[in-house]
C-alpha cells in the first residue's frame, strides 16, 4: 500500500463540510457582522475578480486565482493547508506541493497589503484565512437575498418577496468561479450554489403563478428549463405554467421533452407529479381526431416496440382466413383482450400466418408487434412462463432489474404494462394451457395470437382456427413462387404430384421447390421421383412425418459434404438464433466461406434469416439435422464444435469484461489466448454484443456443464457476472452461476468453488435471499483461508458485511468492518474502498454515528487522492447521510444533493435509491414535505428498475411515514403495509421492525391495543438485532 495510504488510515482527514452554505446560516451571519463597507469588492459568481476602491487586484496564475477562490468562499474561515493543495492537485500532488500553496498565499498577502483596505490574506498556523467581512464577497449577498425572499414568501409577504428575488436574479452574473478548473471541494460548492439559484427561480416563478402572472413565470423559466431538462420539479413548475397561460400543446412538448431526457440520461420514467400534469394537458389539448389518432385510442408510452421475424416473402392464399380472423379481432378488441388460437400440424404455416395477420392489424394495434417462441414442440424443454415474460418484458422495454423474480409479481407487471398499449403478440408454438395462461393480459387492448400443434387450448380460448394443408390451387402456386413458375406451367402433372408427395404442407413444398430451383437441368418430373424415394428410404426417422422428413431430405441429400457438416453442426446451437462468427467456430471455416454456405442453405430454405447476419432453423428442421448428425458426426467432433463455440464466446465475454471490472484479471479465466482471432475481430464484442447474445450465452453455460466442459462452464459464467450485474439480469446471474459452480465442484477446483459462491451470493443478495447468500460467501471465505490465500479471503469477507446488515446481524457486521480494517493495513490489499463505507454503514445501523462519520470522512479523502469520481460520489452520500443522522439536516442535504448531481454527471447511479430515501428524510425534518415526498416516490422508482428490493422496502417506510406527516394516514398505512410484506418475503429486519412501529404509530388515535402489539413485534425484532430505533419503541410501550 502506498505510504500516503499507510499515513490517512492512522491520521484524522480534516474535512469541511459545515452549514455555512445554508441560507438560514448565512442570514443570521450577515446580520452580526459589520454592516459597513470594507471598500473591497470580491466577486466569485460568474467569474473571479476583485476591486479596492478603482483599482482591479492582480490575483495571478490560475493555481494562484484557486488558492483566493477557496479563501473568498469561505471568508472568515480556516482553510487548512491540507485542503488547499488537495484542491490544486486532486490526483498526484508534486512533492513541491506545500511550498508552492505557501508562495500563492504569499502573493496574495502582499497584493492585499499594498492595495491597502480592510481585507487581508492571514497566515495561521496550519492555513490561511481571508479577513473580510461577508458584504464584501457577492456571493453571500446573492445568498443573503435568496433567504430573504424565502422569509418574505413564508410569511405571505409575496409581493415583497417577488421584489426582492428578482433583483437578486436579475444581478445573477453566472456559476460560481467560472472559468476556473475546480477540484472536488469547489466542484461540490458550485453544485450547491446552483441549487441554491435554481430554488429562487423555482420560488420566484411560484410566486408569479400564485400571484397571476404564469407569463412572467415562462419567461423566466424557459431557459433554464432548456438548459436542465432532467429537472423534474423545474419542468412541472414549467408546465404549470404553460397550462396556466393556456399552452396545452407546449406543456405536452415539454412532458415528452423531458420523458425521453430522463429516459436517455437516466433510464427512468418522469415521476407521478409530471404524469399529473401530461393528462391534464393532454385533456386541455383536445387534439383533432385522425386515421390514426382517434377518440378514445391508446397513444404509445414508448417507441413502438416491433419483434415480429422477417415476413415470408412467398406467402400465398389464406387470403379468405387472414380477413376473417382480422375482422373477427377488431369486433373483439373493445370488450377484453382478443385472443385467437391457431393449431395445425407441423409445417402447416401457423407461424407463417400468425405473423402476416399481426402485420395486418398494426393499425389498430400501433404500441407493438411482440413475438416470442415458446418450444413448444421440439428436443429442447418448454420455456417457463417466467422466462418468457422477462423476454417479453425487455421486448416493451422495461429495465431487467425492474422485473421482479417472482412469477406473480411478473404477471402483475406485465399486465400493468400492457394496460397502457395497444399491442399484438404473437406466442408462437406453445405447449399448452399451463404455459400460455401467465402470459394474457387482462383488459381490452391487445390482441394475442397463439400457436400451437395442440388442440388443448381450444376449450379454454373458444374456437381455435384449425390451419388444415393447402388447397390444390394454393400449393401449386407455392411452388411457383419458389420454383419458378415457368417450370411449373410446363409440367402441371409432375407439379400436381410433387405438390401431394409434399402432403399440401407449405414447409415442406417451399423445401422442394428450393431443390428445383437450384437446378435448372431437372425436369420437375425428377423431383416428384426424387421425393418418392427420399420418402421410402427414411422409414421411421425420428421427426415423426415422413412427409416432411422426405422434403427435408431432398434439400439435404444434394448439398457438398461440407455444406452438410454446416447444416449438421448448426443444430448444436443453443439459442433461439445464431450470428455469421458463431456459425463459422461451429463450422471450424473461415468466415467467408461460412457466410457463403449460410446463403445457400437460405436459398434452399434449410435457414432463415431473422436479420441482417443472423439466423434460426424451424424447429422441425433443427430436429432433422440433429438426428443427422447424431446418425454421420462421431461424438467427439461434436464436442470439438461445442468447444469451438464456446471458446469464441468466453473470449469475447473476457475482452469486454475486463473493461466493465478492472480488477477482474482474465488469465485464469482465458483458455486459448490465440484462439479465432478473425471471430474475435468479426464479433466485435462490446456491452451491446453482450445484450444481443445475452440469451445464448445463458444458454451456452448451461449447455457447457450439461455436455462435461466444465472448465468452460465456470469461466463463461464468472465472465459474464459483471454485465448480468450491472444490466440487473439477475435471474441470468443465478442460472449460469449455479451451472458455474456444479461444474467447478466437478472438477474439484477450490478457487474456481469459492469464485462461483462469491458472485452466486451477489445474485441472491439482490433477489433478496440473504441467508443463501450469507452462507456461500461464507464458504468461499473458508476455502481461501483454507488454502492459505489470506488476500483473497479478506476480500471476500469484506461482501460479508453488506449480507449481515441486510438480515440485522449489525452487530457481527461492526465486528468484521473492525477486522476488515486489520486486514488492511497487515495485508495491504486495496480493497479499502469497499471495507470503509461497509464499516460505516454497520456503524450508523448500530447508532454508532460519530465513529461512522469518521470512516466515511476518510474514504471520502482517499477518494480524492484517487481522483475516483465513483468513489467520490458514494463517499459524499454517506457523508451527508449520517450528518442528517446526526441532527445536522442542512448540511447534510447540501452534502447529499453534491453527491446527487456527481451521479447525474458521470452516470454512476449505484446506491442512488437509498440516498433519496435519506434525503427525503431530512426533508421531512425540516417540514419540506412535498420535496420529501418526491424523493422518497423517485427512490422507490429507481429500487423497482434496479430490482434492490430492500431499497425498495425503505422506501415505502419512508412514504408511508411521509404521507402521514402530510395528512394521509390512510396511504401511510398501504405503504408501510406493503413494506412489511416484502421486508417478510425478503427476511430484511430491519424494515420489517420499521414497518411494523410505524404502523403502530398510526394506530394510536384509532386501536391502543392494535398500537401496542405492533410495538411489541418490532421491539422484539429491534432488540435482536441491535438497531437504535428500539429505544423510542420501548418509550412508546412505557407510557
Amino acid at each position: 500500500m502506498p505510504n500516503r495510504l499507510s499515513r490517512a488510515l492512522t491520521t484524522p482527514w480534516p474535512v469541511s463540510d459545515d452549514p455555512r452554505s445554508g441560507l438560514a446560516f448565512q442570514v443570521a451571519q450577515w446580520s452580526s457582522l459589520n454592516p459597513g463597507s470594507s471598500g473591497v469588492e470580491i466577486r466569485v459568481l460568474g467569474g473571479m475578480a476583485v476591486r479596492t476602491g478603482r483599482d482591479s487586484l492582480h490575483l495571478g496564475t490560475p493555481k494562484q486565482r484557486l488558492v483566493f477562490g477557496m479563501l473568498a468562499v469561505d471568508a472568515g474561515r480556516l482553510v487548512t493547508l491540507d485542503s488547499l493543495v488537495d484542491e490544486l492537485w486532486p490526483e498526484s500532488p508534486p512533492r513541491s506541493a506545500v511550498a508552492n500553496v505557501r508562495t500563492y498565499a504569499a502573493n496574495l498577502r502582499r497584493a492585499f497589503a499594498t492595495a491597502g483596505g480592510e481585507a487581508a490574506v492571514v497566515r495561521h498556523q496550519g492555513g490561511y484565512q481571508l479577513s473580510a467581512s461577508l458584504e464584501a464577497v457577492d456571493l453571500f449577498g446573492m445568498q443573503r437575498q435568496f433567504a430573504q425572499g424565502r422569509a418574505l414568501a413564508d410569511t405571505n409577504q409575496g409581493a415583497a418577496a417577488i421584489r426582492v428575488l428578482v433583483n437578486a436574479l436579475g444581478r445573477w452574473p453566472g456559476p460560481l468561479l467560472h472559468g476556473l478548473p475546480l477540484g472536488p471541494t469547489l466542484t461540490a460548492r458550485r453544485e450547491a450554489v446552483d441549487g441554491e439559484h435554481e430554488e429562487a427561480v423555482l420560488l420566484l416563478a411560484s410566486l408569479y403563478l400564485s400571484s397571476g402572472q404564469p407569463e412572467r413565470a415562462v419567461a423566466l423559466l424557459r431557459p433554464h428549463a432548456a438548459r436542465h431538462p432532467t429537472g423534474e420539479r423545474l419542468q412541472a413548475v414549467f408546465m404549470q405554467a404553460l397550462l396556466a397561460c393556456a399552452d396545452a400543446a407546449g406543456a405536452v412538448a415539454v412532458y415528452r421533452a423531458t420523458r425521453a431526457a430522463l429516459a436517455e440520461e437516466m433510464g427512468v420514467r418522469p415521476g407521478p407529479t409530471l404524469d399529473e400534469l401530461h393528462r391534464v394537458a393532454i385533456k386541455a389539448a383536445r387534439p383533432l381526431p385522425s386515421a390514426v389518432d382517434r377518440p378514445g385510442a391508446s397513444r404509445p408510452v414508448t417507441q413502438p416496440a416491433r419483434w415480429l421475424p422477417l415476413p415470408t416473402s412467398d406467402f400465398v392464399g389464406r387470403e379468405d382466413v387472414l380477413n376473417r380472423l382480422s375482422r373477427e379481432i377488431k369486433e373483439r378488441s373493445g370488450r377484453a383482450a382478443a385472443v385467437q388460437v391457431i393449431d395445425g400440424m407441423a409445417g402447416c404455416g401457423k407461424t407463417t400466418l400468425a405473423v402476416r395477420l399481426a402485420e395486418m392489424l398494426w393499425a389498430e394495434y400501433p404500441d407493438g408487434q411482440l413475438f416470442v417462441d415458446l418450444r413448444g414442440h421440439g428436443e429442447a424443454a418448454p420455456l417457463e412462463p417466467a422466462a418468457v415474460l422477462l423476454t417479453l418484458l425487455r421486448q416493451l422495454g422495461v429495465p431487467p432489474g425492474r422485473v421482479p423474480p417472482d412469477l406473480e409479481d411478473r404477471v402483475d407487471l406485465w399486465r400493468r404494462e400492457l394496460a397502457k398499449r395497444k399491442v399484438v403478440l404473437v406466442l408462437d408454438n406453445a405447449a399448452g394451457i399451463d404455459q400460455v395462461l401467465p402470459l394474457l393480459p387482462r383488459g381490452a387492448g391487445t390482441a394475442v395470437l397463439v400457436t400451437s400443434r395442440s388442440r388443448v387450448l381450444a376449450t379454454e380460448f373458444g374456437v381455435p382456427e384449425s390451419l388444415g394443408v393447402l388447397s390444390r390451387d394454393e400449393a401449386m402456386s407455392l411452388l411457383a413462387s419458389t420454383a419458378g413458375s415457368d417450370r411449373v406451367l410446363a409440367e402441371p402433372d409432375a407439379a400436381e404430384e410433387v405438390v401431394r408427395r409434399c402432403g399440401h404442407l407449405p414447409l415442406a413444398i417451399r423445401l422442394a421447390g428450393a431443390r428445383l430451383a437450384h437446378r435448372s437441368t431437372w425436369l420437375v418430373a425428377d423431383l416428384a421421383t426424387r421425393l418418392a424415394d427420399e420418402r421410402g428410404r427414411i422409414g421411421q426417422f425420428a421427426v415423426g412425418d415422413q412427409t416432411l422428413a422426405g422434403a427435408f431430405a431432398t434439400s439435404y441429400e444434394p448439398l457438398d459434404d461440407q455444406s452438410r457438416r454446416v447444416f449438421r453442426m448448426l443444430a448444436l446451437h443453443p439459442g433461439d438464433d445464431l450470428s455469421q462468427p458463431m456459425a463459422a467456430a461451429l463450422a471450424d471455416l473461415p468466415l467467408p466461406e461460412t457466410i457463403r454456405i449460410l446463403e445457400d442453405l437460405i436459398d434452399r430454405h434449410l435457414l432463415e434469416e431473422t436479420a441482417s447476419g443472423r439466423y434460426r432453423m424451424h424447429d422441425l428442421i433443427r430436429e432433422y439435422a440433429g438426428e443427422m448428425s447424431r446418425l454421420v458426426d462421431k461424438p467427439e467432433a461434436l464436442l470439438e464444435a461445442t468447444d469451438r463455440l464456446l471458446k469464441l464466446c468466453l473470449h469475447a465475454a473476457l475482452s469486454v469484461a475486463v473493461v466493465l471490472e478492472a480488477r477482474l484479471g482474465g488469465k485464469r479465466l482465458a483458455v486459448e489466448p490465440t484462439f479465432r482471432s478473425d471471430l474475435l475481430a468479426a464479433v466485435e464484442p462490446d456491452v451491446e454484443w453482450l445484450e444481443r447474445e445475452r440469451t445464448t450465452l445463458t444458454a451456452l453455460v448451461a449447455y457447457a456443464t450439461e455436455a462435461g466442459r466444465d472448465e468452460l462452464a465456470w469461466r463463461l459464467a464468472r465472465a459474464l457476472w459483471r454485465f448480468f450485474y450491472i444490466r440487473t439480469y439477475f435471474d441470468d446471474m443465478l442460472s449460469t452461476h449455479r451451472y458455474g459452480l456444479l461444474s467447478a465442484e466437478r472438477l474439484g477446483d477450490r478457487v474456481a468453488v469459492a469464485q462461483m459462491q462469491n458472485y452466486l451470493a451477489s445474485a441472491c443478495v439482490r433477489t433478496g435471499d440473504y441467508p443463501e447468500a450469507a452462507r456461500l460467501v461464507e464458504s468461499a471465505v473458508d476455502i481461501y483461508q483454507a488454502l492459505g490465500d489470506v488476500r483473497s479471503a479478506a476480500r471476500f469477507r469484506a461482501n460479508l458485511g453488506v449480507v449481515y446488515w441486510l438480515t440485522g446481524r449489525l452487530e457481527a457486521a461492526v465486528r468484521l468492518g473492525a477486522q476488515m480494517r486489520r486486514d488492511v493495513l497487515l495485508y495491504g490489499h486495496d480493497w479499502i474502498d469497499l471495507v470503509l463505507p461497509n464499516h460505516g454503514i454497520a456503524l450508523a445501523a448500530v447508532g454508532r454515528y460519530a465513529e461512522s462519520l469518521e470512516l466515511h470522512r476518510l474514504h471520502l479523502f482517499l477518494a480524492r487522492l484517487e481522483a475516483d469520481q465513483f468513489q467520490l460520489l458514494n463517499a459524499l452520500g454517506h457523508v451527508g447521510i449520517v450528518r442528517s443522522k446526526m441532527g445536522d439536516h442542512l448540511p447534510g442535504i447540501r452534502i447529499m444533493q453534491a453527491s446527487l448531481r456527481l451521479r447525474d454527471r458521470t452516470g454512476h447511479r449505484y446506491g442512488e435509491p437509498e440516498l433519496r430515501v435519506e434525503l427525503g428524510v431530512a426533508l421531512r425534518e425540516l417540514n419540506r414535505l412535498d420535496e420529501a415526498r418526491h424523493q422518497h416516490e423517485t427512490a422507490l422508482r429507481l429500487a423497482l428498475d434496479n430490482g434492490e428490493r430492500h431499497a425498495q422496502c425503505a422506501a415505502l417506510n419512508e412514504l408511508g411515514t411521509t404521507a402521514g406527516a402530510q395528512g394521509d394516514p390512510l396511504e401511510a398505512i398501504l405503504l408501510h403495509e406493503q413494506a412489511l410484506k416484502l421486508a417478510t418475503r425478503i427476511a430484511h429486519p430491519q424494515e420489517q421492525a420499521r414497518a411494523l412501529a410505524r404502523l403502530g404509530d398510526l394506530m394510536t388515535s384509532k386501536d391502543r391495543d392494535e398500537a401496542r402489539r405492533l410495538w411489541r413485534r418490532a421491539l422484539a425484532i429491534f432488540e435482536r438485532i441491535g438497531g437504535p430505533e428500539q429505544q423510542r419503541v420501548r418509550t412508546l410501550l412505557s407510557d
